[in-house]
């Protein structure tokens, strides 16, 4: 039996961004109307913590698959020849159980990250929104970029990073500006992401303009956490998942034990915006607020979806694997 390998020039060239929004939204839409199975991620972390083992398994109704994603997670990373995260997506068909695909997950965690942001930006932000203000300079905050520009017509950038030469280089090599205080890179913006490996928080509630949206995206885990709890209890909030966001976003339970808000703060998550069950924003003046953690079935659909393209194109590699009965 025959398992496709596509390694991370595979998963660039055919998991481009607009593409892979779309992807997300079909994916989240379907996880809302109960056509997928998500089991809560379980995480193994070293005992300095410098480094977690990540295991992400899922069901996808459509397209059908099951599958998992093993992934290491190195914060400390930055600045080292290395991406903070790196293992595989294991994609497996549902009739046999056969081993399909082999699939970078550090690419494929990279763009539809940022994906599934673009698709909250794309159902949040006012539509004329122009300015865009980046809290971090390492991978996501590029792919971030590409996204925030795939769904809004982003004509100033700032950026600001915790170490000031990686925040001027990345300034420099995407036409941004560089702001010396993440205050000052917020003041004004119209859409906000943060995409660093904080422990503390980056961004205070007291510096948002009305009508912003913000993408809450590098906090996985505890004890990561980017928002003060002003940020959160004064926006409009909405989470790819319910339950994981209870379970693993300190950017919500932190103010969830301080007693700001209560859990029905959350407005709702991005499926039940994409089904018409929920609001989204509700005036101009209104701040928007997306917590993102990461799914299993996004990875997975977006896997399956490079997976597909590569068997339409000749792509990728072949392993020979076990999977039939010998003898």
């Amino acid at each position: 039996m025959e398992t496709l390998v596509l390694g991370h020039r595979e998963v660039r060239a055919l998991l481009p961004m607009a593409e892979c929004i779309d992807v997300m939204a079909a994916a989240l839409s379907a996880l809302a109307r109960g056509d997928a199975v998500l089991p809560l991620r379980s995480v193994v972390a070293q005992p300095d913590r410098r480094g977690f083992l990540g295991l992400m398994p899922s069901y996808l109704g459509e397209p059908r698959a099951i599958g998992v994603k093993v992934v290491t997670v190195f914060p400390g990373n930055l600045g080292t020849p290395y991406e903070s995260h790196q293992g595989a997506i294991l994609i497996f068909e549902t009739e046999n159980g056969r081993l399909l695909a082999v699939v970078d997950a550090g690419t494929v965690t990279e763009i539809r990250t940022a994906a599934v942001s673009g698709l909250a930006t794309r159902l949040l932000a006012r539509p004329d929104a122009t300015s865009l203000a980046i809290l971090g300079s390492g991978t996501q905050a590029g792919v971030h970029l590409e996204a925030m520009r795939a769904v809004r017509p982003i004509r100033d950038v700032r950026v600001w990073s915790r170490t000031e030469a990686h925040g001027r280089a990345f300034a420099e090599r995407h036409g941004a500006r560089f702001a010396p205080s993440a205050r000052e890179a917020v003041a004004g913006a119209d859409i906000v992401c943060t995409v660093t490996g904080a422990q503390a928080p980056v961004l205070e509630g007291a510096w948002l303009s009305p009508g912003a949206h913000v993408n809450a995206v590098g906090a996985s885990v505890p004890p990561y956490r980017e928002l003060d709890s002003d940020a959160v209890a004064g926006s409009r909030l909405f989470v790819d998942r319910r339950e994981s966001a209870l379970n693993e976003a300190e950017d919500v339970r932190v103010p969830i034990r301080e007693g700001r808000i209560g859990e029905d703060h959350i407005a709702g998550e991005l499926g039940d915006l994409l089904l018409d069950r929920v609001a989204g924003r509700t005036d101009r003046r209104e701040i928007t607020l997306f917590k993102s953690l990461g799914l299993a079935v996004e990875d997975l659909a977006a896997a399956h979806h490079v997976y597909a393209r590569a068997l339409a194109g000749g792509a990728g590699s072949r392993l020979e694997l076990t999977g039939k009965r010998h003898g």
